[in-house]
């Protein structure tokens, strides 16, 4: 019969280990998700700097090489058929 309860106690001794595991695991699935939260909202705030920083860019380059067109109409021209000619000579190969 002592052998008994004593068996009964460890087995209750382990389910309460192994509910304080679970508890404790839960509690820390709960904190990593809170953290991944955290990282994709900072990951998206990130992005979107770096968009409009990249967008400003492209539209000042933009800007810029319409200003060089205007200004020299004919190397501009003399550069597009310059591209153009070595992008048939690659696209022959």
């Amino acid at each position: 019969m002592a052998e008994l309860k004593s068996a009964s106690m460890q087995s209750a001794a382990a389910r309460l280990e192994t509910e304080a595991a679970a508890d404790d695991l839960s509690a820390q699935i709960a904190a990593l998700r809170e953290d991944l939260s955290k990282l994709s909202e900072s990951v998206i705030a990130i992005g979107q700097g770096a968009k409009s920083v990249v967008t400003e860019e492209a539209s000042l380059a933009t800007e810029r090489v319409r200003e060089k067109v205007r200004e020299e109409p004919l190397f501009a021209l003399a550069v597009t058929a310059g591209i153009a000619y070595m992008i048939g000579l690659l696209s022959r190969r």
